[in-house]
């Protein structure tokens, strides 16, 4: 495949040669209830024309999502310009359902009840030295689904071209000695018990466990910069949560690291009992 080069964005696009246009093709399953058109990322790279929200941020729609576009637009906008900053090789594209066939991704063009078991939600796909992420918006329920998936692929996409900041990782480790109750997901929860064994995984799991819980931080600070976020909302099954007040010192410390754009506010509000 030959390349044009970049957009401004710095999305990789393909050339209209006869050999690329042969790897962009339209699917279309046909049934008495399905006629979604599915695509190759390609192909939606290719047609989507991307925006740039005002912290630098590449983004696209393509199909019918399950968001306006004005808040689409506050939604990217809620990323602080110091995080913006190291996501300048990505681009994020809403759309309707992000489709796993194996080793191949298709996107289709609108929900389809007869596509949804194959569907995820979200997929990376690289272009080039740029990476694509797939956001499945019709997979979720309301704008609080939509933003969270959004801010947890901001908050693993940034730690994993910065790592994580001293500062935070000394405050969480802290808390780990103290024996704070809970974590603030599966991942964190699983590595922070192997982290603190004796045995000969636990410098690496250590690492992880910093790691994840600085993308996971990053990701409920921006949720609540975006929206009104009750704590019980994040509640899991599968582990404890992070206890409230534990959660407020991480979260104050990223706020400290990556202060609020314009327009955006970041506060704390404890809950009288009743």
């Amino acid at each position: 495949m030959t390349l044009l080069g970049y957009n401004r964005c710095g999305i990789c696009v393909a050339a209209g040669s006869a050999a690329s246009k042969r790897l962009i093709y339209n699917r279309v399953f046909m049934s008495q209830m399905s006629q979604a058109i599915t695509r190759t990322p390609a192909e939606v790279v290719r047609m989507a024309p991307v925006t740039q929200a005002s912290n630098g941020i590449c983004y696209a729609v393509s199909g019918e999502v399950a968001a306006s576009a004005k808040d689409l637009e506050r939604l990217v906008s809620t990323v602080p310009r110091t995080i913006a900053a190291a996501l300048g090789r990505k681009a994020y594209y809403f759309v309707p359902l992000t489709l796993n066939f194996g080793d191949e991704t298709l996107i289709a063009d609108r929900y389809d009840v007869q596509l949804s078991d194959s569907a995820i939600c979200h997929r990376d796909h690289n272009m080039g030295d740029s990476q694509c992420v797939f956001i499945s918006t019709r997979l979720m329920e309301d704008s609080f689904a939509i933003a969270f998936e959004f801010f947890i692929n901001v908050g693993h996409n940034f730690v994993d071209q910065i790592g994580v900041s001293q500062e935070f990782a000394d405050l969480v480790w802290k808390q780990v000695q103290d024996k704070a109750r809970g974590e603030t997901s599966l991942d964190a929860h699983e590595l922070r018990k192997v982290a603190t064994t004796s045995g000969p995984e636990a410098e690496k799991a250590r690492h992880e466990y910093l790691l994840a819980t600085f993308a996971d931080s990053i990701a409920v600070y921006l949720l609540s910069l975006y929206l009104d976020v009750d704590y019980h909302e994040l509640r899991e099954r599968d582990y404890p949560l992070l206890a409230p007040n534990a959660l407020a010192e991480r979260l104050r410390k990223v706020n400290e690291l990556f202060p609020a754009n314009p327009g955006y506010e970041f506060a704390i509000y404890h809950r009288r009992r009743q």
